[in-house]
């Protein structure tokens, strides 16, 4: 098959990079207001004999209310020698990543949905979409991923790439928590069925799922985890199918990459010093990170 020219990688790249961290933002959270964590978007950990570490709750946007960094973020950031993130890949992954989106056993994506539903995903899609070759044999996740990355804002840097240059640029040791084909393996083990519902319901209400964006930046900049979850939450309605699909969704993107997290931040933490930036969704709840973490015998303390 042929492939973009090179800085057309470079491109698509950094838009897909986009799209997984909007996908993993719109997984709605299971919970209420009772859960644990809801308040807060960085805590100071602490454990006898380890020098203190940080956990700070992004929001995966390149809005610039969202990437200014609050005084005390900042210092936090200041004091740390380690920075650990979600995931990061370098140029040359993203022809990895280009190839695990695409079906390589004789499948293609306008069978799966429909003639109807593929044209309007092309139309979705716009002056993003791939060529037909490439669109032709996309997976599902790979559709909905550029449909999450067409309606993102632009190519400036997210928060958590803007901390990512900063730690580059501080020479901070880079860890990152979860393996490109990790993460791959896990949205290739969303089943086809619940893909592709969330592509059609992607693509039938594209103007109500933008509107979540605005209220999730204010939630956010609130600090409010909790109304984070609700609002993301909503993106379901009251369609019981779409509701187990997320939940679907929700555990293979929030549930099961939190508790690789908390496994992944063991050694570091113990040299301490580590600031860790990851989704904000990640933090929240009885079974989110700073849940997990307080359970390894960390004194969990809310700074902002």
């Amino acid at each position: 098959m042929r492939r973009p020219a090179a800085q057309s990688w470079k491109v698509a790249g950094a838009t897909l990079r986009w799209g997984v961290l909007a996908l993993a933002l719109a997984a709605p959270t299971a919970g209420g207001a009772a859960e644990p964590f809801a308040q807060g978007l960085l805590w100071r950990l602490d454990k006898p004999g380890v020098p203190t570490s940080w956990v700070f709750g992004t929001l995966h946007s390149n809005d610039p209310r969202v990437t200014a960094l609050p005084v005390p973020v900042a210092r936090a950031f200041a004091q740390a020698r380690t920075f650990a993130m979600e995931i990061f890949w370098s140029e040359f992954e993203d022809a990895y990543f280009f190839d695990a989106m695409q079906f390589d056993d004789g499948r293609r994506l306008a069978p799966l949905l429909g003639d109807d539903t593929y044209a309007r995903l092309r139309e979705a899609l716009g002056s993003a979409a791939p060529p037909e070759e490439v669109l032709a044999r996309t997976k599902p996740w790979g559709a909905l991923l550029r449909v999450a990355a067409a309606r993102g804002g632009g190519d400036a840097l997210t928060l958590d790439r803007s901390l990512f240059a900063a730690a580059r640029e501080r020479r901070m040791t880079v860890v990152g928590l979860e393996a490109l084909d990790e993460q791959v393996a896990a949205l290739d083990s969303i089943p086809a069925e619940t893909q592709i519902a969330l592509l059609r319901h992607a693509l039938d209400h594209r103007p109500e799922l933008e509107a979540l964006l605005e209220p999730t930046i204010r939630a956010w900049l609130s600090r409010d985890i909790g109304e984070v979850a609700r609002i993301n939450r909503a993106a379901a309605g009251g369609d019981p199918d779409l509701v187990r699909h997320y939940a679907i969704l929700t555990q293979q993107l929030v549930g099961n990459r939190t508790a690789l997290m908390a496994y992944r931040l063991f050694l570091p933490l113990r040299r301490g010093r580590v600031f860790v930036a990851v989704g904000a969704l990640h933090l929240y709840g009885a079974k989110g990170l700073l849940a997990q973490l307080r359970e390894q015998g960390y004194r969990v303390r809310r700074l902002y």
